[in-house]
């Protein structure tokens, strides 16, 4: 954990277990956390970077937005505002 934000790495995983791994993370997140950084890759292809972005970004009721930085790779949830 980095200051209140916690990187998830789910490389690897199909989209039904990144899924699972990310609501149990973002149910796990005490209130320190406000930020989860999730890098999901984007050179093996971008079913994961979809699957986050869809499912997150205003379907969750924890998630209040997603940001997207300059690296394709990771996306963050946003959980609370500073």
């Amino acid at each position: 954990m980095n200051g209140g934000i916690v990187e998830v790495d789910v490389h690897g995983m199909n989209k039904f277990q990144a899924k699972t791994y990310l609501d149990s993370q973002i149910k796990r997140a005490g209130k320190e956390v406000y930020r989860i950084r999730v890098i999901h890759g984007y050179r093996g292809g971008t079913e994961l970077k979809a699957m986050i972005r869809q499912e997150y970004s205003k379907k969750h009721p924890k998630v209040v937005r997603l940001e997207v930085g300059l690296n394709p790779g990771e996306t963050d949830l946003v959980l609370r505002e500073l």
